[in-house]
């Protein structure tokens, strides 16, 4: 009997965020695979995790300290070690590190928006490895097409080398633990936006684009991050602080999002924006702003570059980005009834397209194809 061949799945670690929910449901979906590779993940750090891959896939620790060299050296070892028929990672330290050190087919996978993640010039010499090392891998999965064509455009990737799969979202289990108590208690008819408290995600934009809105119904917004104080700040300089409110980070924010009657995304670039997807899977309309890269390739079917202005696309709003006063009157003509709960039917509509059955099946053809 020929022993199965070895794939081997590398992440930073497991700790909460996007790219590292993605990885536990693509391993989840991958158990038909396992009559014929022995799936391994490796985690480069070794870090609290947020969520937890099946138990029949085996589990490697490494100690890379978050430290590129020491997670180059400690790959290397593994690879040495595991002999790995093909390889897969998420993130670009992992993606770098497995460039480095495969034998075999090699896969990685882009997350964000290269040039947005690193603008300006202390982030010059990042694009350069980049530049440099992407080229090298067998394939490259991108999450959406302005990520896909970013990496054509400015990081030297030849277009055959690239697939476009856009995150898979388990509607299932969104559903399942949509159905728990929530952990805030909220009033109903409220605004939800989700994510980190970072810079990235503009959450400035949003509470400015509120008070512009006048609105009666109260604004959520889920995370944690470093920009929190200057948030609360900017609240309270508004008259805000009776209206908006940063409960910080939920481990099951289904609940919260399911009694939402708007969800919001205010980013100024994202890969593939899981929550406004998850979002949509509960039925939830959604205003996002049209940014790089994702929004218009879900609410609209086409690219960004397409869309322009404030927009009533087929699946939710799109508005320019940074731009309070387009957010704002979205808000406004999302405020009405009718409105959103066409946008509702429409949104979850689109977020069945976006299964984990079909991601899955997508990337091991393409692990297939990098083996080739």
């Amino acid at each position: 009997m020929t022993a199965p061949r070895r794939a081997i799945f590398l992440i930073n670690s497991l700790a909460g965020g996007g790219a590292e929910r993605v990885m536990c449901t693509l391993l989840r979906y991958s158990e038909p695979m396992r009559a014929e590779f022995q799936i391994t993940l490796a985690l480069l750090d070794q870090e609290p995790a947020a969520y937890a891959p099946p138990d029949w896939v085996e589990l490697r620790q490494l100690d890379g300290r978050r430290s590129l060299p020491r997670s180059i050296a400690a790959v290397g070892k593994l690879y040495a070690d595991l002999k790995p028929d093909v390889t897969l990672s998420f993130l670009s330290r992992a993606n770098i590190a497995n460039i480095w050190n495969a034998k075999g087919g090699c896969v990685i996978s882009e997350r964000s928006n290269t040039s947005a993640h690193l603008p300006g010039l202390r982030a010059a010499p990042a694009r350069a490895l980049v530049r440099l090392a992407y080229p090298r891998a067998d394939k490259v999965i991108a999450v959406s097409q302005g990520v896909a064509d970013d990496l054509v455009q400015n990081f030297g990737l030849a277009r055959e080398k690239l697939a476009t799969i856009a995150n898979p979202i388990d509607a299932a289990a969104i559903a399942q633990r949509a159905a728990e108590a929530p952990t805030i208690d909220t009033e109903n008819d409220y605004l939800l936006a989700v994510g980190r408290l970072v810079r990235s995600k503009n959450f400035e934009l949003l509470i400015r684009a509120y008070a512009a809105s006048e609105l009666a119904q109260r604004l959520v917004i889920l995370g944690e991050g470093p920009e929190r104080v200057n948030l609360e700040g900017l609240i309270a300089e508004l008259g805000l602080a009776d209206r908006v409110s940063m409960p910080g980070f939920a481990a099951n924010p289904y609940p919260i999002m399911a009694r939402a009657a708007l969800f919001v995304l205010s980013s100024n670039d994202e890969g593939f924006p899981n929550a406004l997807v998850e979002a949509m899977t509960l039925g939830v309309p959604v205003v996002a702003t049209n940014c790089a890269s994702g929004p218009s390739e879900i609410l609209a079917e086409s690219a960004r570059e397409t869309v322009s202005g404030l927009a009533l696309a087929q699946h939710g709003v799109l508005t320019p980005t940074d731009d309070v006063a387009s957010m704002a009157e979205a808000l406004r003509l999302m405020s009405d009834l009718e409105r959103r709960r066409d946008y509702g039917a429409r949104a979850e509509a689109r977020a069945r397209t976006y299964s984990p059955e079909a991601a899955a099946e997508r990337y091991w053809r393409v692990l297939r194809e990098a083996m080739a």
